[in-house]
């Protein structure tokens, strides 16, 4: 069912049309019957007034003309024989049987209904023909014009429904739009004029979810807030801990190493997690604004460049500003995990490429890198959650918890972007290819 309102204005036309369907029948029954008594009435009344009028006559060939074709009249004896007048159409012998009455004859190729009079006073038969089929042609074109208005009705009372269940569906149009209309952040309750009886149920339960989703994302922004104060605080503790025991023991013991790669790991993996959950749709979304993407891009690799100074690897940066409608901290996340990751898997003196260029309708962001790459049948594997090309002990010896790219995704997905992967144009490595709607 794709519309309430078409759906109530094609069933109560179909009720309505279906009563006045059965009503119009019975009514056109009825309505032919009553003609048709008024017709035999007329053609007694004329045979009586026909008996009244004229005195005894001799036999004559015709009288005056004919008033109308279809009906005709004949004055018989009294037994019958002799043909005392008759109208001009009438035949000159006697139709049906001279008995009292109605009687329905075959006539000229026509049928005929007749009445049969007995003029007592002059001793005489009168008999008054008319056409049938002209009597059922004049009964029906009274009874039809008088149906003819319900029909027109019908169209009629089609819109008046149409603007009646609009009318009615208004609350309901109004609900919809107040929850069309909400923010991702905005979990307020929705709030009608009048409330209809119908609506009162839909109304408070959608206003009882909304709020628990609300005391929900309260509860989740707590949590993150806490674990990431909570989770961060050990690391750090952890990590000067190792300081003093690296002191103590020396760089070279592999225990040690071993040690800080994990905490390393583990680092890493908490803020990845805390950048999911930031960049979530709910949160997102609520702070999109115009950014320059070439300048957001010269910013990220500023920040992170002492990373690719320390592997002695070329960046660069080429293209020109470009307008997009996002999230800053969401599309600098997306920026800082494609260049950490083609720093990471990039070799010393490798080669990394960031380019920035508008579109007709969109803005296009390409990473490449000189580095091992990705099979090509691995490309869809990758945006996976915790998904790593040979697993964890990666060939490059990088530390990683397989959530960068799975990241990426969701924030193009965010933007209601497209992200590709391909073969480096620099010899070998990776391609990652953003296009974001432009502004």
């Amino acid at each position: 069912m794709k519309s309430i309102r078409l759906f109530l204005l094609l069933s109560l036309l179909a009720t309505i049309t279906l009563v006045n369907f059965v009503a119009l029948l019975h009514g056109y029954q009825s309505s032919m019957e009553k003609a048709q008594s008024l017709f035999d009435s007329r053609l007694e009344s004329t045979a009586r007034l026909i008996a009244s009028a004229n005195s005894e006559q001799g036999i004559q060939q015709g009288i005056a003309e004919q008033q109308t074709p279809y009906t005709y009249f004949q004055i018989w004896d009294s037994g019958g024989k002799q043909l005392l007048t008759r109208s001009r159409n009438a035949p000159g012998f006697v139709t049906g049987e001279l008995s009292e009455g109605f009687h329905e004859v075959n006539f000229d190729s026509y049928r005929w209904r007749n009445f049969v009079y007995r003029d007592q006073h002059l001793n005489r038969w009168i008999v008054v023909a008319e056409r049938i089929d002209i009597r059922y042609s004049l009964a029906e074109e009274v009874v039809l014009e008088s149906l003819l208005p319900i029909v027109i009705a019908i169209p009629v009372a089609a819109l008046i429904i149409w603007i009646a269940v609009g009318v009615g569906l208004k609350p309901l149009r109004q609900f919809a739009d107040q929850v069309r209309g909400k923010r991702a952040d905005d979990l307020s309750p929705i709030h009608l004029d009048k409330v209809p009886y119908e609506l009162i149920a839909v109304v408070s339960n959608t206003n009882a979810l909304l709020g628990r989703l609300d005391d929900a994302f309260h509860r989740e922004q707590r949590f993150a807030s806490d674990a990431a104060h909570e989770l961060r605080t050990p690391i750090s503790v952890l990590k000067v801990h190792l300081h003093n025991l690296k002191q103590r023991l020396g760089e070279g013991d592999e225990d040690i190493a071993l040690l800080k790669a994990g905490i390393e790991r583990m680092g890493h993996l908490i803020e990845q997690i805390l950048a999911l959950y930031r960049t979530s749709p709910d949160q997102a979304s609520a702070r999109f604004e115009r950014l320059d993407l070439y300048k957001l891009a010269q910013n990220v690799i500023a920040g992170d460049f002492v990373n690719f100074e320390r592997k002695q690897q070329a960046i660069s940066l080429e293209g020109e500003s470009a307008l997009v409608a996002g999230n800053r901290f969401a599309l600098e996340t997306l920026l800082q995990n494609l260049l950490s990751n083609a720093n990471k898997y990039t070799p010393e003196g490798g080669e990394i490429r960031v380019s920035v260029r508008p579109h007709a309708e969109s803005v296009e962001l390409k990473v490449e890198d000189s580095g091992p790459g990705i099979p090509a049948d691995q490309y869809l594997r990758v945006f996976e959650r915790f998904y790593r090309v040979h697993g964890d002990r990666h060939d490059s010896g990088e530390l990683g918890c397989g959530l960068g790219l799975t990241i990426v995704s969701h924030i193009v997905e965010l933007h209601h972007g497209q992200i590709r992967l391909g073969p480096s144009s620099l010899g070998q490595g990776l391609a990652v290819t953003i296009e974001i709607p432009g502004e």
